[in-house]
Parts: structure tokens; C-alpha cells; sequence
């Protein structure tokens, strides 16, 4: 299995489509605060709407992505795309607005493109072969790792160099292309039910376990973006280091994605993603503890470095627990769960800030990490059990059923 197998034209128009449908969000943060940063109030107000905006991808990616219809995935994904569209168009365009219509905006901008994601995702690995997923996934988390490390650079150069609106109104440009893109894929993918009956709302949380190591995932991606500046003054190092660094670390997120889809690795997915996420937890840990600029780089390198991986192992699990026409949904509720665990991290480093050193912040989110790491893997094991015991129950009846009955 080689990068080989996913060349094709329709996975090149796909990965167009994308960056289109994500660059937007990897800039809406950062251009919610440099919108209105010159008013009165303007940075508590820009993180306020930045929080409003990553709300209503919380609730969006899980409540659209459960309603997608696979076969017939793009009037949905069409739909969604263009209202965040609007949405982001309204903030560009409206700069000097009342906070509530800003708010307004930011939560329709986040809201409704939120599961474009997660049928991405799935329309992805539709276009491949089936033994290609994994390097098909680790395609999508090189280019997701290139749009966020070139988005930062983007917005505050637009901002600052053009006008405070113009990041936002190139968003909405981007995500209207991305609408005009769907109709160069397929409209939707092949999609099997499960026949036992069961709910999706059912199927979907049967694959918990994925959802709660995802949030952990995202836990220290958090703690290494918000919290660096502070440790970095701490440290008595410059924090306009802080750009340098996280660039540095998407750049390893990138190479851990690419290093991740060179070869099938060893061992179950459970396995290898609590052993990635601790790999994880002890270079934050390394990054709390070493004073020197140098020290910190080379833990925020390492962290990215294996973030991707453990990101793909996330989703390579969830592509396992799930029926391919829940894949979507599923997708979109790890992207909420992974937004939820940013969120919650991002307060508790807030709170702890406020009462202790910047690193003590950080020890303490890696707390969170491992313990999240292992409900998951506690309730990955358990499921795995259970499955076994079914499949030999269901071996064991089929084998009664076939045996002949004596004269």
C-alpha cells in the first residue's frame, strides 16, 4: 500500500473542496478577535465570539451529521456550506455591528457548515480503494495540517495589512467555492445499514470510546495553543516565539501524518492509540519542565508529531466500529467531542492561570488527557470483549442450526 493508490483527479478535486470547506475554519478564531480588536472592549468581545462560533460547531456537527443521507450527501453538504458562507460574509461585511448580530453570524458560521467534516471524510475514502484508507486519512491530515499552519499567517497579514473584515470576507469566498466544487464529486457513497434494528442514534453511541480519546487528543493541542504564550513569558522567553513554535508544530503534525500512511503498523488500534497519546502527555510534560526555548520546541515538535497519528488511529477506529452509512455522523460527533475536549481544556488552563503557574496549567490538562485516554481505552477493551462474545454466540447458533436432527 503506497500514496499511489488514492492518485486520482476526483481525490485531487476533493482535496480543492476541502480547503475550501476548512480553510474557513482554521481562520475564523483568529479573525474573530482581529474583527473587532480596535472597538471598545474588543478582545474580550472577539473571544466571546469566538466561543460562540466553536458553540455552534459543537451542536451543529453532531445534530447535521445525523441527518445526512449518505447515498445523497451533497444537497445537504451544498446547503450547510452556503449558509456558513453567509454567515461568515455577515461578519466581514459588518464590522461595526451590535454584539448580538455578530453573534448571530459567528454561531450560523459555525453551525451550519459543521458537518461538512465529517461527509468529507467519508466521501474521501468512497473515492479510494478499500485498502487505501489509511493513507487516503493520512492525505486529508497532511492538507489539514498545511491549512492550519497557512491560516494564522493569512488572517493576521490581512487584517493588519488590508482591513480587519477582509480574513472573514475571503473565508466566505472559500466556502462558496467549496459549494460550486461538490457538483465535480459524486453526489453521495455506498452506504450499508446495519439490519438488527438498530437506531443510528444507537450505533453512533456504541462507538463512544473513539469520541472521549479523540477529545483527549485535542485536550493537548489546546494547552500547547493557548497556554504557550504564558509559559513562554514564564520561561522569560519572548512570546512572539509563540507563532514560530505552533508552526513548527503543525509542520511535524503534517510529517506524522505522512510517516503515519507509509505502512500498515502492528498492533490493535486501541493499543496504538493510548500509547501515541501518552507519547503525547509525556512531551507536554517535557514541555512544562525544560526552561530553554530549544526545550520547548522540541517537545511542541514531538507532540505534533505524534497528534496526527494518534488523530488517524481515532479515525481508522471509528471507520471499524461503524456501519459505512453512519460514517459521516460518526465523523461529525468525534469533531464535536474533539471541540468539546479544546473547549473544556482551554477553561480549565483559563481558571488555572488565573491561581497557579503556566506550568501547572499544563500538568494539570495532561491529567485530563490520561484520564480521558483511559476511559477510552477501558471502554474500547469492553467493546471488543462484547463483540467476540457475540460473534462466538452467533457462531455457535448457526453451527446448532446446521447440525441434522437424529431419525
Amino acid at each position: 500500500m503506497t500514496y499511489r493508490d488514492i492518485a486520482s483527479k476526483q481525490v485531487l478535486t476533493w482535496a480543492c473542496v476541502s480547503i475550501g470547506a476548512r480553510m474557513p475554519v482554521a481562520m475564523a478564531p483568529l479573525a474573530l478577535v482581529f474583527l473587532v480588536r480596535e472597538r471598545p472592549g474588543g478582545y474580550p468581545l472577539g473571544a466571546a465570539l469566538a466561543a460562540v462560533y466553536v458553540l455552534g460547531e459543537i451542536l451543529g456537527a453532531p445534530v447535521l451529521g445525523m441527518r445526512m443521507n449518505p447515498r445523497r450527501a451533497r444537497p445537504q453538504l451544498a446547503a450547510g456550506l452556503a449558509a456558513g458562507a453567509v454567515g461568515f460574509a455577515g461578519l466581514g461585511a459588518l464590522p461595526g455591528a451590535h454584539p448580538v448580530i455578530l453573534a448571530a453570524c459567528a454561531f450560523l458560521a459555525g453551525a451550519a457548515p459543521a458537518a461538512a467534516a465529517g461527509g468529507l471524510r467519508a466521501l474521501l475514502t468512497s473515492l479510494v480503494p478499500e485498502h487505501a484508507a489509511a493513507q487516503a486519512l493520512s492525505a486529508e491530515s497532511m492538507l489539514m495540517a498545511g491549512v492550519w499552519a497557512v491560516s494564522p499567517a493569512a488572517v493576521a497579514g490581512l487584517a493588519l495589512g488590508v482591513a480587519p473584515g477582509v480574513p472573514l470576507l475571503l473565508a466566505a469566498a472559500l466556502m462558496a467555492s467549496s459549494v460550486a466544487g461538490l457538483w465535480l464529486l459524486p453526489e453521495g457513497w455506498q452506504a450499508e445499514e446495519r439490519t438488527e434494528g438498530t437506531s443510528k442514534l444507537r450505533v453512533l453511541a456504541g462507538a463512544w470510546p473513539a469520541y472521549v480519546t479523540g477529545a483527549a487528543g485535542l485536550c493537548l493541542l489546546a494547552l500547547a495553543e493557548l497556554v504557550l504564550p504564558a509559559l513562554l513569558e514564564q520561561r522569560g522567553i519572548g512570546v512572539g516565539w509563540s507563532g514560530p513554535l505552533l508552526l513548527g508544530m503543525s509542520v511535524t503534525s503534517g510529517v506524522g501524518a505522512f510517516l503515519y500512511g507509509l505502512r500498515t503498523w502492528p498492533g490493535r488500534l486501541a493499543t496504538r492509540s493510548v500509547l501515541l497519546l501518552c507519547g503525547m502527555s509525556a512531551a507536554a510534560v517535557l514541555l512544562a519542565l525544560i526552561p530553554d526555548l530549544a526545550g520547548i520546541a522540541a517537545g511542541l515538535a514531538v507532540a505534533g508529531l505524534l497528534q496526527s497519528a494518534a488523530m488517524l488511529t481515532r479515525n481508522l477506529s471509528l471507520r471499524e466500529a461503524l456501519p459505512s452509512g453512519a460514517l459521516a455522523a460518526g465523523y461529525s460527533v468525534m469533531y464535536a467531542a474533539a471541540g468539546a475536549g479544546y473547549a473544556a481544556t482551554g477553561s480549565l488552563a483559563g481558571a488555572l492561570l488565573k491561581l497557579a503557574a503556566p506550568s501547572t496549567a499544563v500538568l494539570a490538562g495532561v491529567v485530563l488527557t490520561l484520564i480521558l485516554t483511559g476511559i477510552g481505552w477501558w471502554g474500547e477493551i469492553r467493546g471488543e470483549r462484547s463483540r467476540g462474545r457475540r460473534e462466538v454466540e452467533a457462531a455457535d447458533g448457526s453451527g446448532r442450526s446446521r447440525t441434522p436432527t437424529a431419525p
